[in-house]
């Protein structure tokens, strides 16, 4: 039994607005539930809302699946199979969800303006690894080695990332928005 839960002090409630994860701007923001907020929790959120164009950018989670859910808007969720190495593309409506198993590498796009969806987690504390941080630490002379592109345009081309991207693009980028 978890002692959490026999706890006289026990809470099984928590606001998803609270906690605030990330922010690009006034429309494009992540709040979160996990463990942290509410101890009794075996699972976790993010309350994430997004503009036409924004992306969560590539990556993927070592130790969680999650549930993509659709509360307004529409958002193009993108996953690569491991096993078939085939790219998966759904575009979601209200109402409608998304599973991206464990340790799959994926991304989603808002499609419309005041998209908003839940990232449900079968963990109180989801692992993720960010496609910049992965393509940063990749020495170009490994990419030369491995795929003959060129290191120094590897390294031109990944320089203006020089933290975590969370939401894309970035605004260093002075690309318009993108569909998807």
């Amino acid at each position: 039994m978890n002692p959490i839960l026999m706890s006289p002090n026990l809470n099984l409630a928590a606001d998803s607005n609270t906690t605030v994860n990330y922010v690009l701007n006034d429309c494009n923001y992540v709040t979160q539930v996990f463990g942290a907020q509410l101890p009794a929790i075996s699972t976790g959120l993010f309350n994430v809302h997004m503009s036409q164009g924004i992306v969560i950018q590539p990556h993927w989670h070592t130790n969680a699946d999650e549930l993509v859910f659709v509360i307004a808007g529409e958002a193009t969720v993108s996953v690569f199979n491991p096993f078939t190495q085939r790219l998966m593309t759904y575009l979601l409506k209200p109402g409608q969800v998304c599973q991206l198993p464990k340790g799959w590498f994926h991304w989603i796009v808002a499609m419309t303006d005041n998209t908003h969806l839940l990232t449900i987690f079968d963990q109180p504390t989801p692992d993720v690894v960010f496609g910049s941080d992965f393509i940063r630490a990749i020495p170009p002379e490994v990419i030369q080695r491995a795929y003959c592109i060129p290191a120094a345009e590897y390294a031109r081309v990944i320089s203006p990332l020089q933290s975590s991207v969370i939401f894309g693009p970035p605004p260093e980028c002075g690309q318009m928005r993108m569909s998807g």
